[in-house]
C-alpha cells in the first residue's frame, strides 16, 4: 500500500494509542491485563521523562497502526538496542503489508540511532506472527526464556534490596 505512513505519536493521539493497545489486548487474549489510562500513557510517553516511544500508522486520515518501542542497552555489544515493545495492525488492516512497513520504519530508526539490534518477544501460540517476523529475516530465540516480576513479587523483591 503507498499511502502508508508512519508518523511519531503526538500527546494528543493518546486516546488512539490506548485504544490500539485494548485492540491488542483482545487480539492476544490478555484484555483482563490491561490497566493503562490515558493519563499514565500521557504522563510515561509525552512527560518530562519519556520511557517510550510510539510510532503510528495511517493510511489517508486513519490510524490503522501502532508500534510502541524503547531503548535498551547490550553490553556485549557495547551498544544500545531498539526494544518492541508492541506492534499491532488492526484486524480489517492486516495482509496489507502495514506490519511490515512498521517493522521497516522501527529498524531503519535502530540504524540511525546507532542500535547495535533490536530485539521484542512474541506469543509462542503466535503463528502468524511467527512466520511473519522469520520471513523478515529475524531469528526466534528458543534458548532465551523471559523472567519477569510484578505486583508482590515486585515489591517483595524490591523491599528486601532496602533491608
Amino acid at each position: 500500500m503507498s499511502n502508508v505512513q508512519i508518523v511519531p505519536a503526538r500527546p494528543d493521539d493518546v486516546p488512539v494509542i490506548l485504544e490500539l493497545i485494548r485492540g491488542l489486548g483482545e487480539y492476544e487474549r490478555l484484555s483482563h491485563e490491561i490497566v493503562a489510562t490515558e493519563d499514565g500513557l500521557r504522563t510515561w510517553l509525552f512527560g518530562e521523562r519519556p520511557a517510550a516511544e510510539v510510532v503510528l500508522a495511517y493510511v489517508d486520515t486513519t490510524v490503522v497502526g501502532f508500534a510502541l518501542f524503547f531503548h535498551n542497552f547490550s553490553t556485549f555489544l557495547g551498544r544500545p538496542g531498539l526494544y518492541l515493545e508492541d506492534l499491532f495492525v488492526r484486524p480489517e488492516w492486516r495482509g496489507r503489508g502495514i506490519g511490515q512497513r512498521l517493522l521497516n520504519h522501527l529498524a531503519a530508526l535502530a540504524v540511525e540511532r546507532g542500535c547495535g539490534r533490536m530485539e521484542w518477544t512474541v506469543l509462542d501460540w503466535n503463528e502468524p506472527a511467527l512466520r511473519f517476523y522469520e520471513r523478515m529475516g529475524a531469528r526466534v530465540m528458543k534458548e532465551w526464556k523471559l523472567c519477569r516480576l510484578t505486583g508482590d513479587s515486585l515489591e517483595r523483591v524490591a523491599a528486601a534490596g532496602k533491608a
